[in-house]
């Protein structure tokens, strides 16, 4: 149900999703790229009431709620792969199907966003305290192949760029 925010499928090409996702980053710090996107999440939905928050700008699209709780499985599955190439010798990065995360039952907005603020926190946290002799570890990727530490970052950054510029605009749309 999300609103396309790159135009290549994860699953079905895995290769140009992730040249997407990288594109969307650029040559910026992936480290800064996460803290902004998550300040500009906090400050975008603040004060935002609970009517708009689950409102849907079209059917098929994602609410701010939704939106929200996708990246939370997503910030989930960094920290897990992540950690899992970090400490682990080629470790086998499984793939999630985000339709069927996205049916899960999730607590209030306010509780979801300060749950992944947390979690986010913890992840840059973990970013910036990994040596640069670790950022080339790796591990291997069901859909996208061998994954370092690095792509895995500059991928989780290119996604919450793209995914800040979907709240832009699904906030405008619900008439927040």
């Amino acid at each position: 149900m999300e609103e396309r925010i790159v135009a290549a499928d994860p699953v079905a090409d895995p290769q140009g999703y992730r040249r997407e996702l990288l594109a969307l980053l650029g040559d910026d710090d992936p480290g800064e790229v996460l803290e902004t996107t998550l300040g500009a999440f906090q400050d975008r939905t603040r004060g935002l009431p609970a009517e708009l928050v689950g409102r849907r700008p079209e059917p098929r699209e994602w609410s701010v709620a939704e939106l929200l709780a996708h990246l939370w499985d997503s910030e989930v599955v960094y920290g897990f792969r992540a950690r899992a190439i970090l400490t682990q010798d080629r470790p086998r990065l499984i793939g999630y199907d985000q339709e069927a995360w996205a049916t899960l039952p999730r607590p209030p907005f306010e509780e979801l966003l300060a749950g992944f603020t947390a979690l986010r926190t913890a992840n840059l946290a973990l970013i910036r305290a990994t040596p640069a002799g670790l950022w080339e570890r790796f591990g291997v990727h069901d859909e996208r192949g061998p994954t370092s530490f690095r792509v895995a970052t500059q991928e989780i950054a290119g996604h919450a760029r793209a995914h800040q510029r979907q709240l832009d605009q699904t906030v405008a749309a619900v008439g927040g």
